[in-house]
């Protein structure tokens, strides 16, 4: 259920984000960039990304887990379903509440899919890989994934704003002093009664 319940919550931060017209995540830069290309919505673009990053594991020998694959069909299917619902404020200051709303939101939403241990997203696990494979550090494998898709986007028509650098600045502390209270664990999930199988995911 937190495995669901975040990813649903990431996709609702990234519609605050999308309807703040102040600036969108670093991925969605690149997402939102594409939709306007090729004319899809910006969900179906999210889910056809994380699947070609999923693809990109192979090489890099990462193995996904549920949150894995949930993280790619979920999180745009409820991006597209918010943006359907939620309209862009016409106020400012209505537009910076849903870029503030939208950066705490998406940090609650990853601490609590992170937190279940049911495997990485598509993204993060490119980063993980490409760090093992290289023996590169975590801060220049990230940072040099993120300024590529940042760049990408917006060349391609993506949102770069304010709310793209408080998003970048903001997430990392947010998200670990949120991870500790979220996170499940394993001792904790349900253990299958004696001579039974073992849960699957």
């Amino acid at each position: 259920m937190q495995l669901y319940l975040g990813l649903v919550l990431y996709g609702a931060s990234m519609a605050l984000l999308v309807r703040s017209g102040l600036g969108v995540m670093p991925w969605d830069v690149l997402h939102q960039g594409l939709a306007r290309q090729i004319g899809w919505s910006m969900g179906a673009v999210t889910i056809a990304v994380g699947a070609l990053v999923l693809l990109a594991w192979i090489p890099l020998r990462e193995r996904p887990g549920l949150g894995t694959v949930s993280n790619v069909l979920v999180i745009g299917l409820v991006l597209d379903a918010v943006l359907a619902v939620l309209e862009a404020p016409s106020s400012l200051a209505a537009r910076i509440a849903f870029a503030v709303a939208g950066v705490v939101l998406n940090a609650v939403a990853t601490a609590a899919y992170v937190g279940v241990q049911l495997g990485p997203g598509p993204r993060d696990g490119l980063m993980t890989g490409l760090v093992r494979r290289t023996g590169r550090s975590v801060r220049l494998v990230r940072t040099s994934i993120e300024v590529a898709v940042v760049a990408t986007g917006w060349l391609l028509g993506g949102t770069l704003g304010v709310a793209t650098v408080v998003y970048a600045l903001a997430i990392g502390p947010l998200v670990q002093v949120l991870l500790p209270p979220l996170t499940v664990s394993p001792a904790a999930r349900p253990t299958p009664p004696a001579g039974g199988p073992a849960p699957r995911g």
